[in-house]
């Protein structure tokens, strides 16, 4: 999950890079195309990731709501960039990025084990 989470926020942080090139060069706009569907192909990756990550543990499926709860967001995101909506296409991809590193904050603050990546102290002699 943590290297799905990765790549979809260094997904989410070349189209903010790409959005200045799309207003500065004659290239930008292909490269912000081809950033949004890296970004949405990462963000479907997030969701399965999330439900493969839940299924054999039985954990809760918290992380699932959360990928699918951001790939609802890259779905309305896609629409206001087609739509030419800036005003509200902008802000959406900045509270995106910002969504998306506090996921990737919180997938590498837990270690790989339930309690936090520490081994169990044995009692007794």
């Amino acid at each position: 999950m943590r290297v799905a989470i990765a790549l979809q926020t260094l997904a989410v942080f070349f189209q903010a890079a790409t959005a200045g090139l799309l207003l500065s060069t004659s290239y930008g706009e292909t490269l912000h195309g081809v950033g949004a569907r890296v970004m949405y192909g990462a963000s479907m990756l997030y969701v399965l990731a999330a439900i493969l990550a839940w299924r054999p543990g039985g954990g809760t499926p918290r992380p699932i709501l959360y990928a699918s709860g951001f790939l609802v967001l890259a779905s309305v995101q896609v629409v206001l960039g087609i739509a030419h909506i800036p005003s509200l296409h902008v802000p959406l991809g900045v509270l995106m990025f910002g969504l998306s590193v506090l996921a990737l904050g919180r997938g590498t603050s837990k270690g790989p084990t339930a309690n936090g990546g520490a081994q169990p102290q044995e009692s007794g002699p």
